[in-house]
């Protein structure tokens, strides 16, 4: 069982267990359409797409944030129909380094199915070390119907996550019980930029862990210990549970809880909202610099 990562070379070796069920979510925040397009030119034998904008997020309120969570409910009917029952394999890519699979990854742990691993290194890697990829081209239906053996049972688990929300991190602001860290890159958490959002800043007090600094320059994860000495270092002698991982709208702050989760330090908190949700709320203060 894979819970964490897998490497291009054990997927291969797993390409056609019946058991296992490989899911493309390749996205581009900036041109939402991109990892629709990019799975109907070519993907890994077998996967289907599953889109982070609109399959993967909930109903938007304005003040909830860009990537709300769907209910637990709607989210496993939505695996469940994907063919993905209580004892398949799951293995996740993107073509972001796992930015996007880190989230699909985290939300399978919500609903309490811990049989779930992102691709390192993703499409890019699974191209260079030489794998078979599916070029048939789809249309547009084609993309969009879910292959497979169809809809199967799952059932829906204690979670494996927790979460905040940010009446939680408002709270914690003057009664500090946890850490926010914030997995921005460091221009934007500064408030020197922001591309996506109204507002620049950063929730007061949170630190700054870019997920990027999670990879090595092929786009793979650094090892354990290497990311093991990092976040013990955040944690500086407490516990994961102290962490609190929030980004602009709760996907890359995924990538951190998936980084802690390879360097076996469990336990840390996601606030899903993030900062598009905080900062969607003018009484809440915001920090720079």
């Amino acid at each position: 069982m894979f819970t964490t990562l897998i490497s291009p070379a054990d997927l291969a070796a797993h390409l056609n267990d019946p058991s296992w069920r490989i899911v493309d979510v390749r996205h581009d925040l900036a041109n939402k359409a991109a990892g629709g397009d990019a799975f109907r030119q070519s993907r890994i034998p077998g996967a289907l797409f599953l889109d982070a904008e609109t399959q993967l997020a909930g109903v938007h309120t304005g003040t909830n944030g860009r990537h709300p969570l769907p209910s637990r409910d709607d989210f496993a009917a939505l695996i469940a129909q994907a063919g993905i029952g209580d004892d398949t394999q799951v293995v996740v890519y993107d073509a972001s380094g796992g930015m996007f699979a880190a989230r699909l990854w985290w939300m399978l742990r919500w609903i309490g199915h811990d049989k779930v691993a992102v691709l390192d290194g993703g499409f890019p890697a699974w191209q260079a070390d030489g794998h078979p990829v599916d070029q048939v081209a789809l249309d547009v239906d084609a993309s969009r119907r879910l292959p497979g053996p169809g809809a199967t049972s799952l059932s829906i688990r204690p979670p494996l996550v927790d979460t905040v929300d940010a009446d939680a991190v408002l709270a914690n602001l003057t009664q500090p019980a946890f850490a926010v860290l914030d997995a921005r890159a460091a221009p934007r958490y500064r408030g020197e930029v922001e591309p996506m959002d109204p507002v620049a800043g950063h929730i007061p007090g949170a630190l700054n862990r870019p997920y990027t600094d999670n990879l090595n320059a092929d786009q793979r994860f650094k090892s354990a210990e290497q990311l093991r000495e990092v976040f013990s270092g955040v944690l500086a002698g407490r516990s994961p549970q102290y962490l609190v991982h929030q980004c602009g709208s709760g996907i890359t702050a995924c990538h951190n809880l998936l980084a802690m989760e390879v360097a076996g330090l469990s336990g840390s908190r996601l606030y899903p909202g993030s900062w598009s949700e905080w900062c969607s709320d003018s009484t809440r203060p915001v920090a720079k610099g």
